[in-house]
């Protein structure tokens, strides 16, 4: 493991600190090895101050809602740090538009947006996550992104907290570029008024399709890769005869085949394995070669 000597010199921090914090009963995929040091900030002015005396050397992991996530096997070093409660959880109506904070569910954010009757946020309501992730990632589904709503999104930074616009992100297909060690904190979209009963009515067409296509009920982690230009994902990895394909506790999903799924008993290898399969019965039969979206983390087990 890292050498966390530099965690002595901190200044007390006011949120929770645990040593070898349990990861995986807070993943969707619900495996993975624990956090050397887990961090739970009390609010801003905490996390700034973390990341404003946390030694360069000390390895810095950033989790959500761990919808989009495997963490692996043997752990992860250094510091990760998790965002939640009331000073990072909060929504309100801002004018046209909504700010929400980084801890705040996707799905929550779009409520409260048809709550006020404001538009264009419904997709939201299909993605599994929180903002924070959402921004960082450039999330999107149903036709629409992060980056054709987002106004700005404020960063805790080891400098300081900074409001980046969302041009400043430099936006691309499931990517932002976010400062070295930088945290979404809040993030404003802007949306447009209309009726809130056709807002609703559009997100429970949402949250139909979604339950009639994804397997929304499993220990899961969303869109596994990233569709390639021009094709779908899911399209690439059924003709590659991997629908159901199962290694370990861990099986492609027969529902949809761009999940993957923990059918109780997987390990991270088992689900990442599974993933690189997929991948290379993919690129054998189509030679394409599909890229990771979810994200992997942390050490492989011995």
């Amino acid at each position: 493991m890292a050498d966390m000597r530099g965690l002595a010199t901190l200044p007390p921090i006011r949120g929770r600190v645990q040593r070898d914090a349990a990861l995986a009963p807070s993943t969707w995929f619900r495996v993975g090895g624990p956090a050397e040091w887990l961090v739970r900030p009390a609010d801003v002015d905490d996390l700034l101050l973390l990341l404003r005396d946390l030694p360069e050397s000390v390895p810095l992991t950033i989790i959500g809602a761990a919808s989009n996530l495997i963490i692996r096997d043997g752990g992860v070093r250094g510091v990760v740090v998790r965002l939640g409660g009331k000073a990072f959880g909060g929504i309100a109506i801002d004018g046209d538009g909504i700010v929400a904070g980084a801890a705040a569910l996707d799905a929550v954010v779009a409520e409260h947006a048809a709550a006020g009757g404001l538009a264009g946020l419904e997709f939201l309501s299909g993605i599994p996550g929180a903002i924070g992730g959402a921004v960082a990632m450039n999330a999107g589904a149903y036709g629409a992104e992060v980056k054709d709503v987002l106004d700005w999104a404020e960063v805790a930074t080891p400098a300081g907290l900074v409001r980046m616009a969302a041009a400043e992100f430099a936006f691309a297909y499931r990517m932002a570029a976010l400062p070295a060690r930088g945290v979404v904190v809040r993030a404003r979209f802007h949306a447009r008024p209309d009726d809130a009963g056709a807002i609703a009515a559009r997100m429970a067409e949402i949250r139909t399709a979604r339950e009639a296509t994804q397997p929304v009920r499993a220990r899961t982690g969303g869109s596994t890769f990233k569709n390639p230009p021009g094709a779908k994902a899911w399209a690439l990895v059924d003709a590659a005869g991997c629908r159901g394909l199962m290694r370990g506790g861990a099986q492609v999903s027969e529902k949809h085949t761009n999940f993957l799924l923990n059918l109780g008993g997987a390990t991270a290898a088992d689900i990442e394995g599974l993933g690189e399969e997929v991948r290379a019965r993919v690129l054998a039969t189509s030679g394409v070669a599909l890229e990771w979206e979810i994200k992997r983390i942390g050490e492989v087990a011995p």
